[in-house]
């Protein structure tokens, strides 16, 4: 089973950016898709955003879209998400999870990480 971590996260002032890193600690992800979801007090955990495992595909969530940017390396077996343009509705714990599908839902992902936190003040 693949094991991932994340970390970038922390405290931003609004309009600031972030990059979240998620490496893989044991195993490896690189034929895998992996997505970015979080998770704000009080509410359901969301998509964010996704790479498909050849990096030849991205798809995102509309409150996101224009402003955050997946990438992956696959030989540094990492994915990242970089975060411009943050907005207080932004805060969030964020995870990565894995998956062998295409999707945005949560219960399709087969692994994931224990998650960051990320803040963005007003």
């Amino acid at each position: 089973q693949v094991q991932l971590v994340e970390s970038g996260g922390g405290l931003v002032q609004a309009g600031g950016s972030l990059r979240l890193s998620c490496a893989a600690s044991r195993g490896t992800f690189s034929t895998y898709s992996m997505g970015w979801f979080r998770q704000a007090p009080g509410k359901d955990r969301e998509f964010v955003a996704r790479i498909n495992w050849s990096n030849s595909g991205t798809y995102y969530a509309d409150s996101v879209k224009g402003r955050f940017t997946i990438s992956r390396v696959s030989a540094a077996n990492t994915v990242y998400l970089q975060m411009n343009r943050l907005k207080p509705e932004d805060t969030a714990v964020y995870y990565c999870a894995g998956t062998t599908g295409w999707s945005t839902q949560d219960y399709d992902y087969d692994f994931w990480g224990q998650g960051t936190q990320v803040t963005v003040s007003s």
